[in-house]
């Protein structure tokens, strides 16, 4: 056949229109993917989060009854828990009786000597005078008898000296006749008044760990978890219940410091919350933390470059996010 036969040429041309069909859709194609396809976009996944507090008591007993459930929202001061604890409130009775006792005590000591010793004391003190006087009386008639000569020496002596021990004996009585008046000595009182503030620090110390018996909210917040069931043993300082602070929500990123540069400190980043049906919003990086050089993404000083590090951001919202809780994932676009 020909080269330059019909069908030939027919057959040429059929190769260069299939040719340049072939041509045309790839232009198009092209010119579609440059106008309509964009690179692949990197992201960071972070999650959000928010303080939970964990609710403790001093009181070593049982469950006696929760006064809320798990995800309940609570006012700080709500009460949460009643513990009870026999073994506190026999110390409690215990103590309380201690102090009765003082307090009889430091009562008595105050009040001093009953009014019978004193009106005994105050007698024998008024016999003394009245002895302490006659025998004065005598002492003063012997000693005239002595200086005119009709007594002897010895007799003048002996009533001095029944004189002096009037005397005596009636400053003694009038000492122990004050001592009943006065009541106890000033060290006395001291010592009873030290005795009941001790059983009142006691019976504080005990009231203080009651106290524990019914535990309340320390913050507002939602009841994340509750550990003990109702009956079981809880110990001073073990974790009853955790309260969330929910209204404290931020979001956590573990960032390589490469991408650092456009979350600088106080900066609002824009972020995307697929659990919100992608919600978008703004949160403001506030803490930014290296993770230690164990947190690394890869060694390529081989390679002439540098080991990049990882930090941690944390941001908190704008503007409150309606919805957004702990555990979500919150994304940005790098």
């Amino acid at each position: 056949m020909e080269s330059n036969s019909p069908e030939f040429k027919k057959r040429d041309r059929a190769l260069v229109a299939a040719f340049g069909i072939i041509i045309a859709v790839t232009l198009v194609l092209a010119l579609l993917g440059f106008l309509f396809l964009r690179p692949e976009t990197d992201l960071l996944q972070g999650q959000a989060d928010a303080t939970s507090v964990k609710v403790s008591g001093k009181l070593t007993g049982r469950v006696a009854e929760f006064y809320v459930e798990e995800g309940q929202r609570v006012a700080k001061g709500d009460t949460l828990v009643r513990i009870h604890s026999s073994l506190m409130e026999a110390k409690m009775s215990q103590a309380e009786a201690m102090q009765d006792v003082a307090e009889q005590q430091n009562r008595k000591v105050d009040n001093g000597a009953r009014e019978q010793i004193k009106a005994a004391a105050y007698q024998l003190w008024q016999q003394a005078i009245a002895a302490e006087n006659i025998t004065r009386k005598t002492f003063e008639r012997m000693e005239s008898l002595y200086k005119q000569g009709v007594i002897s020496e010895q007799k003048r002596d002996e009533a001095k000296a029944a004189y002096d021990a009037a005397v005596a004996a009636s400053r003694a009585a009038k000492s122990q006749y004050d001592l009943a008046v006065e009541g106890a000595q000033a060290e006395d009182r001291a010592s009873s008044a030290s005795m009941v503030k001790a059983a009142q620090g006691t019976v504080d110390e005990v009231k203080a760990l009651l106290e524990d018996q019914y535990l309340t909210a320390p913050c507002d917040g939602e009841i994340a978890s509750i550990y003990p069931e109702p009956g079981e043993l809880v110990i001073p300082g073990a974790p009853i219940m955790s309260v969330l602070k929910i209204d404290d929500i931020w979001a956590s990123f573990n960032v390589r410091e490469e991408y650092l540069e456009h979350l600088g400190m106080g900066s609002e980043v824009e972020v995307t919350i697929p659990a919100l049906g992608s919600k978008t919003a703004k949160m403001k990086v506030y803490y930014i933390h290296d993770l230690g050089s164990y947190a690394v993404w890869s060694a390529t000083k081989a390679t002439g470059e540098y080991d990049s590090k990882t930090f941690e951001v944390k941001m908190r919202p704008a503007q409150k996010i309606e919805g957004l809780r702990p555990g979500m994932s919150v994304l940005i676009e790098k």
